[in-house]
């Protein structure tokens, strides 16, 4: 375990690393979960070349700090993820990252393109969405408001999103994952969904079979590959990790630096 101060208040980010050729492959998490559990099954795969990888939490999850004088917008979290990869000396890497995390790693690419060389989004989040109840498929943490969730309505959360998510939910600062729900339902302006559009770096868009996204045309139109995983609902990695190290295998050159 790695780790490095990203915040005024000393709070410190932390990564599991597996070591290997660079340059570095960056893996990030979704919303309520924490890197190492979601991908150490595929960044450690036989199928893929072994390179330097970082299985990082942001700051609020898992085994990172988590401030309170923090905005867990998307925009905080993504100039907090570049300090650490800074610090890390991970500049130039391919960032793998799933979900919320998705959106974050646009807003890091976006904002600090030396960072990133390529991007791939895991069923990731491009568009806000309203602040109601239980969304679809959902954890429905955004439509309380901060104190009402502390105070009490995890716990309805905690009953709707089910063991399996709750196991690394749990992990995470209260108010720090109410604080990024309501960023990630914000969104960025623009969105990020025009912010991908504009990227110039390599970016794929990993799905499940069964879910296409909306405005599919669109996202291969400015250079974003699209690719079906088959067998696999939300959680790619954890419900076809053959498939999905398969794709990262297509989608990653294996050109280790001298």
């Amino acid at each position: 375990m790695h780790d490095v101060i990203v915040h005024p208040s000393g709070a410190r980010m932390r990564w599991v690393e597996l070591p290997g050729a660079e340059p570095a492959r960056v893996y990030v998490h979704g919303l309520g979960a924490t890197s190492a559990p979601y991908y150490a099954g595929v960044a450690g795969h036989p199928l893929l070349p072994r390179h330097r990888s970082l299985l990082i939490d942001l700051l609020g999850f898992g085994i990172s700090d988590r401030p309170h004088d923090f905005s867990y917008s998307l925009e905080a979290h993504a100039d907090a993820l570049a300090e650490a990869l800074r610090k890390a000396g991970a500049t130039g890497s391919a960032v793998i990252a799933h979900s919320m995390g998705g959106a974050v790693a646009i807003v890091l690419a976006a904002r600090h393109p030396e960072l990133v060389t390529d991007l791939i989004l895991v069923d990731a989040n491009l568009d806000p969405y309203p602040r109601v109840p239980v969304p679809p498929g959902g954890s429905g943490i955004a439509a309380y408001d901060e104190e009402e969730f502390v105070s009490g309505g995890w716990r309805e959360v905690r009953a709707r999103v089910g063991p399996h998510w709750w196991s690394t939910m749990r992990l995470a600062d209260l108010r720090a994952l109410h604080r990024t729900a309501v960023g990630l339902a914000e969104g960025t302006t623009p969105t990020m969904r025009e912010l991908l559009a504009g990227l110039s770096i390599p970016r794929a868009y990993l799905h499940p079979e069964a879910d296409e996204p909306s405005g599919v045309e669109e996202l291969r139109a400015s250079g974003v590959r699209v690719i079906a995983v088959p067998d696999s609902g939300h959680n790619i990695m954890l419900d076809n990790p053959d498939a999905f190290t398969t794709a990262l295998t297509t989608l990653l050159p294996d050109t280790p630096l001298p």
